[in-house]
């Protein structure tokens, strides 16, 4: 499944608003309930779930979408008040359930780092070719002069973390020193940093030639990638102990990579508890997994939950 330039900016739109707009037969609906879920998930939002809450469970989900940890930040100092937090990797989620915010969060999928790119930038054809005997490796396409890199902000968005995470790995498992300084610049490069969805946006029209993406994201909007090693992606829990070789400090806290596991939480605040388990256990159900693979998502891959 893939989405054209307009539906993902659609999609990924960021503030709070209902995801899907009521369709025939669902006047019924009447209950509505407030995810906050990462910037990432906009397109499997707005195309699968919403539409299918509405008529399976009849609720209209109301979306807030950005990147986790400034959710979970928000949630935590009473910002915003949601039924359900959806997070990528655990971190922002150990934010929450530690401030007492939630009980347990459940991992109801998983996905891996790529190297998303145009289909008609003057690198494509490189990127096509990468890592093929005789051809250049993707980092050292990455590394010429010039080519614009999209990626989030390591500040407030986990993805933004797992890009520096990953040019890390990946200068030890290439033993290419220095290689994220060279490709990066600084940890905060105001030059490539952009909301998360700006960056799938800008590369689909041609104001970027490669980002940093889930496989989830690219994979929406019909866009090239190019996967990554399992253990440079973060995709991969049996290589858990190799992510945890690299760390980031920002702002007097030091950051470690997790596994790319997307979990669910049920809010303490929740003004529909009943409802917001019952969108929980149906992310978790056949349904609910079937549209998370249909949009290009992983299973959990038996990620246990997470406990206050």
């Amino acid at each position: 499944m893939s989405l054209t330039r307009r539906e993902f900016l659609q999609s990924a739109a960021l503030g709070v608003g209902a995801l899907a707009a009521p369709m025939p037969g669902e006047a019924r609906v009447r209950t509505s309930l407030h995810v906050a879920y990462a910037g990432s998930m906009g397109a499997v939002m707005h195309g699968g779930v919403a539409p299918a809450v509405a008529r399976e469970l009849s609720l209209r989900v109301e979306g807030r979408a950005q990147g986790a940890l400034g959710l979970a930040h928000m949630i935590v100092g009473g910002i915003i008040h949601p039924d359900v937090f959806l997070s990528i990797t655990r971190g922002p989620m150990d934010i929450v359930l530690g401030a007492g915010k939630a009980r347990e969060a459940f991992a109801i999928a998983s996905t891996e780092l790529v190297i998303a790119y145009g289909a008609q930038t003057p690198v494509s054809r490189a990127f096509r070719g990468a890592d093929r005997p005789g051809q250049r490796a993707w980092w050292q396409i990455l590394e010429k002069p010039g080519v614009r890199f999209g990626r989030t902000d390591p500040l407030t968005d986990p993805q933004g973390l797992n890009v520096v995470f990953m040019m890390r790995l990946a200068a030890r498992y290439y033993r290419q020193p220095g290689l994220a300084r060279r490709i990066l610049g600084p940890v905060v490069n105001d030059r490539q940093i952009f909301p998360e969805p700006e960056v799938m946006a800008r590369l689909q029209g041609g104001q970027l030639e490669a980002s940093s993406a889930y496989k989830t994201q690219p994979a929406a909007l019909g866009l090239p990638y190019l996967s990554l090693p399992p253990a440079i992606n973060l995709g991969d829990a049996a290589y858990e102990k190799a992510y945890d070789a690299v760390s980031l400090r920002l702002k007097g806290r030091v950051y470690r990579p997790s596994p790319l596991v997307f979990y669910a939480a049920a809010l303490e605040t929740s003004r529909n508890r009943t409802a917001a388990d019952r969108f929980i256990a149906w992310l978790r159900a056949p349904e609910g997994q079937a549209i998370l693979r249909r949009y290009h998502y992983d299973g959990p891959k038996g990620a246990p939950p997470l406990r206050a």
